[in-house]
């Protein structure tokens, strides 16, 4: 890997540069990047994973054998145009932005170039994303297996069919935050049940990765390990019983949905918008 440039210096642009230095997969003065216009923060990305940076887009390119686009998906148009001047058949564009189609990177580019999806989410900060990846046929199983490799190193990756990104964005992409709204709830019941905050933190955190990881080693299912903890007329039961009361399974295959109809939603208003402006243009 001679060269991996970055648009965009946020934080999923953070993660991956953290995973990819941390695990030896490029040295960090062969990662480039860049961003609107904040070059103190690109200055402390040098300063603690060795990066380089540039304003001039005949440097950042030049070289490269992938560059991922890590903007806001709304700065998308203007920072792909900058880029088609410098951009070769045989580069590699991978796109983190939520929403952007490869059809629409395709007509952004007006080039036919091996494209990849993939949908992260935040806590490839701490390397433990759930990232899917979607791609175009002129993606080769070489290119397939370096992006993978490279998600490899903040968290678990996986392939999908691009229609199925909506979903996963539903699930994963927005997941961490579904997690954390429950643990709002449970910091909340535990000081009403007489808990002290940072006492309640460590048990419900421990709790979680207890879960996650008997979750991860067994083959049960999670409603056999539900079945299990629960004891007729126990404590367990009479908990699980407000929530059935409650409907709080119901409320969260509904959240879900909607999340990922939002996507999609999202997805064709950028689509739609993109079309205008290149008739337009």
């Amino acid at each position: 890997m001679n060269k991996i440039t970055i648009i965009g210096a946020g934080s999923i642009a953070e993660a991956i540069i953290s995973g990819m230095v941390k695990n030896d997969f490029i040295a960090g003065e062969k990662i480039w990047t860049t961003n609107r216009s904040n070059q103190s923060r690109l200055q402390e990305l040098q300063k603690q994973y060795g990066v380089s940076y540039s304003y001039k887009m005949s440097e950042l390119v030049s070289g490269a054998n992938m560059i991922v686009l890590a903007m806001k998906p709304k700065d998308a148009q203007e920072a792909i145009e900058q880029l088609n001047p410098f951009l070769k058949s045989d580069m590699l564009l991978v796109s983190v932005l939520a929403g952007i189609s490869i059809d629409s990177i395709n007509m952004l580019t007006e080039k036919s170039l091996p494209i990849v999806r993939a949908m992260p989410n935040t806590s490839a900060t701490v390397g433990k994303s759930a990232t899917a990846l979607a791609f175009n046929e002129m993606v080769t199983t070489k290119q397939m297996n370096l992006v993978k490799s490279m998600f490899d190193t903040v968290g678990l990756t996986t392939f999908v069919k691009e229609d199925q990104l909506d979903a996963v964005t539903g699930l994963s992409g927005s997941g961490p935050a579904y997690i954390y709204y429950l643990v709002e709830a449970l910091e909340k019941s535990a000081i009403e049940i007489g808990l002290e905050e940072e006492m309640a933190k460590e048990l419900i955190v421990q709790t979680l990765l207890g879960a996650a990881e008997m979750l991860s080693t067994t083959t049960k299912k999670p409603q056999q390990l539900r079945k299990e903890v629960t004891s007729p007329g126990g404590t367990t039961e009479a908990g699980i019983n407000i929530l059935e009361a409650h409907g709080v399974q119901k409320a969260f295959i509904h959240c879900i949905k909607e999340a990922t109809a939002q996507s999609k939603r999202l997805g064709s208003a950028i689509t739609l918008e993109i079309n205008k402006i290149q008739k337009t243009s």
